[in-house]
């Protein structure tokens, strides 16, 4: 299983970096603003073919996540999100995108409660290709590395512009699917500036692994991938500017509905642009 699953990062990666092309990510919040409107957000993200998926858990202490989404996290929690509720979207996704790679992102607390073995089993069962645990140090990635590698998944590991050398050398051996590189310091967001170590980052991870390297943080408009790509990154993630459109544009049923035409012309102008 786990050669299957990294095949999917592997295959994708390949095809687009033969293509001169930058890969898309978005992401969705599991359960935000409620279930049966997630569901059909990741329908209307994958329906738009972007080259992965990333799909995060609400959790109440989101120390990674910024203002929009920390009150995304809070809204689905408190509209009844549960655990339940993320293994039957994230198979749901797959079951519409068999090819397509999934990474599951989790503060490592989710992961805790519920049992870190528990946790891999049910991701892997669900069709998740990965799995980021954002607030996880790299010191204690042994703990969970078995438990992945049990199930075949991939450990997504994050890199800062803080990341020395040191440090990347000890993530090399748990780090699996890609690398989420952050562009900047400081939490997530849809603010249009990136820090000038952006670039060092990425050319030290290309000279020391094969793994793709895909940026967070910040990333909102075709522009920024093209940028992104332009500075050396395998792929561009976003995450803020979807929420903040829909909240922007009312998340009743009728406006939220009414706005799925947009999201998949925004996938689209975003995987355009790459």
């Amino acid at each position: 299983m786990r050669l299957a699953t990294q095949n999917r990062y592997t295959a994708t990666f390949t095809a687009l970096k033969a293509q001169g092309r930058t890969a898309f990510m978005p992401f969705a919040l599991l359960g935000w603003p409620t279930v049966p409107q997630c569901q059909q957000l990741v329908d209307s993200l994958l329906a738009s073919q972007p080259a992965a998926l990333e799909l995060g858990f609400p959790f109440s202490d989101p120390i990674a996540d910024g203002p929009l989404l920390q009150q995304a996290a809070g809204e689905a929690l408190a509209n009844g999100f549960t655990t339940a509720h993320a293994w039957q979207l994230v198979a749901h996704a797959r079951q519409q995108a068999p090819n397509l790679p999934i990474t599951l992102m989790a503060y490592y607390t989710l992961l805790l409660a519920q049992g870190a073995e528990a946790f891999c089993a049910q991701a892997a069962a669900a069709g998740a290709d990965g799995i980021l645990v954002p607030d996880l140090p790299v010191e204690l990635a042994h703990e969970l590395a078995p438990h992945l590698q049990r199930h075949g998944l991939q450990q997504v590991m994050m890199v800062t512009p803080l990341t020395d050398e040191a440090r990347l050398q000890a993530m090399l051996p748990f780090a699996g699917g890609f690398w989420y590189v952050v562009s900047r310091l400081g939490v997530t967001g849809v603010e249009q500036r990136y820090d000038e170590q952006l670039a060092n980052t990425l050319q030290r991870l290309k000279r020391l692994s094969d793994l793709p390297a895909c940026v967070g943080f910040g990333i909102s408009t075709p522009q920024h991938v093209q940028a992104m790509g332009a500075l050396g990154a395998d792929g561009a993630i976003t995450a803020s500017a979807i929420i903040q459109h829909f909240r922007q544009h009312g998340l009743d049923e009728a406006s939220f509905t009414a706005q799925q035409p947009w999201v998949q012309q925004y996938v689209i102008e975003m995987m355009t642009h790459g």
